[in-house]
């Protein structure tokens, strides 16, 4: 890295020595300069075929379970890393790249970071930022074998760019590239969110990158072929695109939204008419009117205030692209940017509103010696991870709200690659400590159901699911239960309100030869209709008695949308499906 100089950082415990160019900062998230006057002349595309995956994937989601987290050492950002690792490794193993292993270790080690679970890769590197090159995790046919899938890192930094391949070998992973012929995709990883189940999302940039006059050299594709790459690599069969961000100079999603679970978005806020604020509002009531979580269901929105700098500025005058949201879920912990004080406290605050039971971590990356965000990144930029080994997959939509003295059905999909032994719910009335056990019963394919009661006195219910896979594997949803649960409001509803309410949605959604409803007590007789988005009848039928679950037939030849009407004394509900 050119001239040598040592650099002595001040910690609480000791001083150690690293190696720091003299020449060169680090290289920030963006461009630089030189880096612009070369990329037209740089070697992205690679001259051996790389076939995708020879079957069905499952991308994974962020907060799925995790086997690794790697990072690259960077020397100008010692004390943000060493919170990291420091987080990470009581959560996962951590691969660390570097050249210089001694003096990390002994960094690391004098501050009191156990390094049983760290792994240090020898290798070159260009930058810190791991986010934007690193592989990301699928599976085959959901469950099944674990891969790595690269896609041409859209900086001319060649070490950065085979970095996944030396993931790769290191773990014993196998790895897949879309580095050539018509599938030589150029993405990058901030730019990047999937909900696990085959959809994803990202801002217009990946369009961008791939269109006739990218600076790459790749093949010129459409959208309709980068969504073709994305499905066979990837699993992703709705990619979600959004236009770019007048004022992120990057354009990558994680600097202003974050899934935290399947129907989830968090997305930062501006102040009115501020920055970025009104794109971001115009992109989220986009995704709103034109798609729908995989549970059939409205994406739920919940906002999280972007800070300014401390004299007030915003990315409109001046201010750095400071966020909350570019934050990393490793298991049961969550590491999350910190800018100061007056804000900071309120962004925690939201965190554990929104991801009760999780340990939320936060880490300064703006302060004098390790501005990291000057650089236009933070958590989730400089972290990555690697999905666990064979993993243990539950879906689940949380019930938000129950009548009284009511049973309520809790619906799950769980799928692990030796077949699963048991599942469970356990629930309790809210202010008591003891859990009580509802067996799930396996109804169809891999989705599993048990009923849970609601008393009669208004009083909350809080639940979660476990189960056990034959291999002996076990897992909770959510993945910190039974510190973290879900929370079902009961209270006493009018005949119409409930039927509203009580009326499930659709599951599974999107569904192929059959759809199930649950009724919960609604009360009969009502009849059901199935109408396509033209309003024409597909199906009609009269039930005597609304109570319990009710599973429908879909004809083979019905496709796209269609909306299911039920009708009886309490009025009438419509309730929306995808037919594949």
């Amino acid at each position: 890295m050119g001239q040598l100089y040592s650099k002595c950082f001040l910690c609480i415990f000791a001083c150690i020595t690293f190696n720091i160019s003299a020449q060169e900062l680090p290289l920030p998230k963006g461009f630089t300069s030189a880096e612009r006057n070369v990329v037209s002349g740089f070697a992205f595309r690679n001259a051996m075929m790389t076939p995708p995956p020879p079957s069905a994937v499952r991308t994974a989601a962020e907060w799925e379970e995790v086997e690794y987290l790697v990072v690259t050492w960077d020397p100008w950002y010692p004390n943000i890393l060493r919170q990291i690792v420091q987080a990470a490794v009581a959560e996962c193993k951590v691969i660390i790249t570097t050249e210089d292993e001694a003096s990390v270790s002994a960094y690391l080690t004098t501050n009191g970071v156990d390094l049983t679970n760290v792994i240090f890769m020898n290798a070159p590197w260009d930058s810190i930022w791991t986010r934007d090159y690193s592989g990301n995790t699928v599976y085959m046919n959901d469950v099944g074998e674990r891969a790595l899938v690269d896609w041409i890192y859209n900086r001319p930094r060649p070490n950065d760019n085979v970095m996944p391949s030396a993931h790769a070998a290191l773990t014993g992973i196998p790895i897949y590239v879309t580095d050539s012929g018509l599938n030589d995709l150029v993405n990058t990883g901030g730019n990047w969110m999937s909900d696990g189940l085959g959809n994803a999302f990202a801002s217009e940039l990946i369009i961008e990158e791939n269109d006739e006059g990218n600076p790459y050299g790749v093949s010129v594709k459409n959208e309709e072929q980068i969504d073709g790459i994305m499905a066979s690599y990837m699993g992703i069969t709705n990619y979600i695109k959004m236009p770019t961000l007048p004022y992120d100079g990057i354009h990558h999603i994680d600097m202003h939204m974050k899934l935290l679970d399947e129907e989830t978005l968090l997305v930062s806020r501006y102040p009115p008419g501020v920055a970025d604020g009104p794109q971001i509002e115009a992109n989220i009531e986009y995704v709103l009117a034109n798609h729908v979580s995989h549970f059939g269901t409205p994406y739920k929105v919940e906002w999280i205030d972007a800070p300014p700098s401390t004299s007030g500025a915003f990315p409109d005058t001046n201010g750095y692209y400071r966020t909350y949201s570019n934050a990393t879920i490793v298991n049961k912990t969550v590491l999350i940017p910190l800018y100061r004080p007056q804000t900071d406290g309120a962004a925690i605050a939201r965190y554990q509103e929104l991801m009760p039971g999780y340990t939320i971590v936060g880490i300064d990356v703006d302060n004098a010696d390790e501005a990291l965000i000057a650089s236009s990144g933070a958590i989730h930029c400089i972290t990555h991870t690697i999905g666990v080994h064979e993993p243990l997959l539950i879906v689940h939509q949380p019930i938000k709200e129950a009548a009284t003295n009511t049973s309520v059905a809790i619906h799950a999909m769980i799928k692990h690659e030796s077949g699963i032994a048991s599942a469970k719910v356990f629930w309790r009335n809210e202010g008591t400590a003891e859990w009580n056990e509802a067996t799930m019963a396996l109804v169809e394919g891999d989705n599993w159901s048990a009923n849970i009661p609601t008393g009669n006195d208004g009083t909350d219910v809080e639940y979660y699911i476990a189960a056990q896979a034959n291999s002996g594997k076990s897992l909770a949803r959510p993945l910190v239960a039974p510190a973290g649960f879900w929370t079902i409001n009961v209270e006493v509803l009018s005949t119409e309100e409930w039927a509203v309410k009580g009326i499930s949605a659709a599951y599974p959604n999107p569904a192929q030869g059959s759809v199930s409803f649950d009724l919960n007590q609604v009360g009969g007789p009502m009849s059901v209709k199935i109408t396509n988005i033209l309003g024409q009848q597909l199906y009609s039928n009269t039930i005597a008695d609304g109570n319990g679950t009710i599973t429908l037939q879909l004809a083979d030849h019905w496709s796209g949308t269609l909306f299911v009407t039920f009708e009886g004394r309490f009025g009438k509900v419509v309730r929306k499906i995808l037919k594949g």
